[in-house]
């Protein structure tokens, strides 16, 4: 890891530079691939499995039969885990729909003007698609963190695609966690040939209207792109990411151990620290380097150290601009007063306040989403919520009264904007109410 102590603004600025490498060549070859899957279907899907999964499949969708399998293989303890998981992942969801906006019961009408009645409702997105990376890693805990939203949400069909082993099978974890959060139909395809399947369809897996779920970088270009033909995406989930406000009392092996546990995800992964004590970078630099010998995908993590930092700033307030500047996916905040931090936080897609919360806990168990923007989204993108799979509808009533009310100065607005047509369809009706008065009083 870089070491940078008191660093200029254009030093700061290339230690923040996420990993960027190859990204004209990914472009051209995620075009490829949507533009083959969108003419080949099933027949193109099968062949990139063989290319990048070294399998592929006679039948892409993953039947009953190896979902019950699948259960068999998982353990009593990890089933109790995943079941604990989806306790308070539901817990979290079902809690925030209120703040959320979720409309259960009749809905509430504001009076915006005397004779005119507005609401909406939310109703759910009726296909959503949900990819699960599968790689370096079985990331059966985004089965959850997708599947169980979108479950409770009310999506009448949940499709889940997920790479394959080079043997065809799909990890019995991830299987026995899409039962658990109700997914309706799982298939054998990663990569960005599975968000070009589910954007535009194939014999076998079904056309979704909206995609969820992180990924590597040719993933997330993929969703982008197909973003821009029609099909709606959750946000930019590229690599992840992490960073850590460490004050003066935070443990240096619990600060390094966070660091470590995102930089094992991926060799485009990015870790950083920032503190305000000397002290810290010393330790912590040790903590890493003890710790990194220990892991068992420790290649991969020292891979992500290149491109990460340990950084001494001036205070804890330049600490907290620094992160807000960077709009990390996951901010650590361990100071004396994190809470007083925390309100300072702008932009960051989850927050872990104070030494005992790591970034794992939120990745399997507390409850909010870990499905979270990166690459700087964090500035305008939120992570998924029970909202993410739901869309809302908006309702107007305007009584006669109401068009007498708000009519006219309708009318000069749109004259303003010289549109005439619609000027005319408020005119219209003002002009009938007018001679129905008329002729109810005599006088036409």
């Amino acid at each position: 890891m870089r070491k940078l102590l008191y660093p200029g603004a254009a030093e700061l600025t290339a230690a923040l530079e996420r990993p960027a490498d190859g990204n004209t060549e990914i472009d051209l070859l995620v075009r490829e691939i949507l533009d083959a899957v969108r003419e080949g279907g099933d027949t193109a899907l099968r062949v990139f499995s063989k290319k990048y999964d070294g399998f592929a499949a006679a039948t892409l969708r993953v039947e009953a039969a190896e979902i019950e399998q699948a259960e068999n293989e998982v353990s009593p303890e990890l089933k109790k885990a995943i079941l604990s998981a989806a306790s308070n992942i539901e817990k979290f969801h079902l809690a925030g729909a209120g703040t959320a906006g979720i409309k259960r019961t009749a809905p509430e009408v504001t009076e915006t003007a005397p004779g005119v009645r507005c609401w909406y409702r939310d109703t759910p997105i009726e296909k959503v698609g949900l990819y699960i990376p599968g790689g370096t890693a079985p990331l059966f805990s985004t089965v959850l963190m997708l599947g169980i939203p979108a479950r409770l949400a009310g999506c009448g069909e949940i499709v889940m695609c997920t790479p394959p082993g080079s043997n065809g099978k799909i990890n019995p974890l991830i299987l026995y966690a899409a039962k658990v959060a109700g997914v309706n139909a799982i298939f054998r395809a990663g990569g960005a040939q599975a968000i070009a399947a589910m954007a535009y369809g194939t014999e076998s897996i079904p056309a979704v209207y909206k995609i969820f779920g992180p990924g590597n970088r040719y993933v997330t270009r993929a969703k982008e792109l197909v973003q821009l033909e029609g099909t709606a995406i959750d946000m930019p989930a590229g690599p992840s990411e992490l960073m850590v406000i460490a004050g003066s009392s935070a443990n240096p092996a619990f600060v390094a151990a966070d660091l470590l546990s995102q930089a094992e995800h991926g060799t485009d992964s990015q870790v950083i620290m920032l503190t305000d004590s000397r002290e810290m970078i010393t330790l912590v630099e040790q903590e890493t380097e003890r710790q990194l010998a220990l892991l068992p995908r420790k290649e991969i993590a020292a891979r992500s150290l290149e491109n990460s930092s340990l950084v001494l700033l001036e205070s804890e307030e330049r600490c907290l601009e620094i992160a807000n500047m960077y709009a990390p996916e996951h901010l650590v905040i361990a100071t004396d007063d994190p809470f007083r931090g925390a309100e300072q936080v702008t932009s960051a897609g989850s927050v872990f306040l104070g030494n005992y919360s790591s970034e794992s806990t939120g990745d399997y168990m507390t409850g909010p989403n870990h499905t979270l923007p990166t690459g700087g989204y964090a500035r305008s993108f939120s992570g998924v919520t029970l909202g993410s799979f739901m869309k809302r509808i908006f309702f107007q009533e305007v009584t006669a009264a109401g068009i007498r009310n708000i009519g006219p100065d309708t009318v000069l607005m749109a004259q303003a904007e010289m549109l005439a047509a619609h000027a005319a369809a408020v005119s219209v009706r003002l002009e009938y109410l007018e001679r129905k008065q008329g002729r109810s009083e005599g006088k036409i």
